[in-house]
């Protein structure tokens, strides 16, 4: 198992998140984490976010990482996705809710 890097919470930036909130794809992409349950089977890149190629997939993942709005993991031949819900709400309470409360997830 192997990690990416990722920002410490001291080190999480407000114009770096809101900026990765700002695309309706990466909006999506979040949206569906936030819906995530733990002992739920783990979601993987492919499986989360509209329907797009594997490159810009690639991309929106990068950006939500490296503001540090999710989580990866390498687990295998799969990368692992996760929220960073208590690391924003930690930095800036209620954030991530107001953002995500108009957000409509397609089943």
């Amino acid at each position: 198992m192997s990690a990416y890097e990722h920002p410490d919470v001291a080190e999480l930036a407000l114009p770096a998140v809101l900026f990765a909130l700002s695309d309706p794809a990466r909006l999506e992409i979040v949206g569906r984490l936030a819906l995530w349950r733990e002992g739920q089977t783990p979601l993987v890149c492919a499986s989360v976010g509209p329907d797009m190629p594997k490159s810009t997939r690639s991309h929106h993942l990068k950006v939500l990482r490296e503001a540090g709005v999710t989580r990866s993991v390498q687990v295998g031949r799969e990368r692992q996705l996760s929220l960073r819900r208590d690391d924003l709400d930690a930095r800036w309470p209620g954030l991530l809710t107001a953002v995500l409360a108009g957000v409509p997830v397609p089943a």
